[in-house]
């Protein structure tokens, strides 16, 4: 019975909300806000929620906010949605493309920000109703791209008393009103490390007489990474790729100093941790057999997104339910980084992919200034993340009667 009243309830207030939530996410587009800066995107939010009757709450640098929904009784389900957008030009020649310069939601985020809106407003009437058995926290977060945003979340309590916790990403290689999961890693673990390696110089004529530090810096370049390769187990996918190398400013001088940047990335969580004492001992042992000194300045970003499998079977459950039967679809691992990570570090949780290319459309790659999605996904989007709360609320409970009512 409960299955039933829900389907029509989100059948209702879709038809009722569709087009002012598409309104909302082409507002957020025209106005793009990069991380740390989204101001006028939280108090868009915050408006928004405090008219459905709730009381957000802004962290304390002024963007992102937390919101509850319904009491603290009964277990409390997080959702999240990442708010900043990229630095980027919109290159779409659309009605709402993006009004800043060199600044566009290029990822997707506006699209999971009006998603969780809309659930956050029909949740909300959920709760007024007295149908929600237990509590929602609304993560509305910043600075998913720089990154930064989640543990900004975490630091103000943003996951205190929260059982699980779920996500959803645009991913314009899956079609409308389908969903791709997986459990265990989804999306990688992303470092950056810099090596500086210096030495005496000297003229090249006479390598022989100092330590010829470019030929020791490629030896680093390849055999780093080759080393890493034997050294990790290869279903790790520990992978360190270079992007920047630099040394010396003339064609007959060895230099003393250089550099080399890049990143590393793992789908394991013990290789993750265990890749810094790793790489440093393995650098350490290249350079002194080309007598230079080498350092390195490793830096965290995120770790790998590993989904929890009981988490995984309750999203599908709900979208199955939500979107109908063969809507979630097996999704590639991807060695992206995402700092929704850093919840799952806390706590059980799954981060799914959301179609958003219309059947037999073009694909806009995330990340790209071209990037567009269909906008029912929208819509898709709330069924999903509604449903999804309240299965997890209910335990997968009496949700058994929901059945697709995706729009055509």
């Amino acid at each position: 019975m409960r299955g039933r009243e829900l389907r029509g309830e989100l059948d209702a207030f879709l038809t009722e909300t569709e087009q002012d939530l598409v309104a909302f996410r082409r507002d957020l587009h025209m106005h793009p806000e990069l991380a740390f800066a989204e101001y006028r995107t939280t108090q868009r939010i915050a408006e928004r929620l405090t008219a459905a009757g709730l009381t957000p709450s802004v962290l304390p640098r002024g963007t992102g906010l937390i919101c509850d929904v319904g009491s603290g009784d009964g277990p409390t389900v997080a959702l999240r949605a990442d708010i900043d957008a990229l630095p980027l030009q919109d290159e779409k020649d659309v009605p709402y493309r993006s009004t800043v310069p060199g600044v566009c939601h290029a990822c997707g985020h506006d699209v999971h920000t009006t998603i969780l809106l809309g659930t956050s407003i029909f949740l909300a009437q959920q709760a007024a109703a007295g149908l929600l058995p237990g509590r929602v926290r609304l993560i509305f977060q910043p600075a998913e791209e720089l990154p930064g945003g989640a543990l900004e979340v975490m630091a103000h309590g943003g996951i205190s008393g929260v059982d699980r916790i779920f996500g959803l990403h645009c991913d314009p290689r899956v079609e409308v009103g389908q969903l791709g999961l997986r459990p265990g890693a989804i999306t990688s673990a992303c470092d950056k490390l810099a090596v500086r390696v210096s030495g005496p110089g000297g003229h090249t004529a006479r390598p022989h007489l100092t330590a010829d530090l470019v030929f020791a810096l490629a030896k680093i370049l390849t055999e780093l990474p080759a080393a890493l390769s034997r050294r990790v187990d290869p279903r790790s996918s520990l992978s360190l790729v270079w992007g920047r190398v630099e040394a010396g400013s003339a064609a007959n001088a060895i230099p003393d100093d250089g550099i080399a940047e890049g990143t590393v990335r793992c789908l394991d969580e013990n290789a993750w941790h265990a890749a810094p004492d790793l790489i440093k001992s393995l650098l350490e042992s290249v350079a002194g057999a080309y007598g230079v000194e080498a350092t390195m300045d490793y830096t965290r970003g995120v770790p790998p997104v590993v989904n929890d499998e009981v988490s995984v079977e309750m999203l599908t459950e709900a979208a199955e339910r939500a979107l109908g039967a063969g809507a979630v679809v097996p999704t590639q691992q991807s060695l992206g980084g995402e700092d929704f990570a850093w919840y799952l570090e806390s706590i059980p949780g799954a981060y799914a992919r959301l179609g958003t290319r219309s059947p037999g459309g073009v694909a806009y790659d995330i990340h790209q200034g071209t990037f567009d999605v269909d906008e029912q996904t929208i819509s898709m989007g709330v069924r999903v993340m509604a449903t999804t709360a309240l299965n997890a609320l209910w335990e997968v409970g009496p949700l058994d009667s929901i059945t697709t009512t995706a729009m055509a």
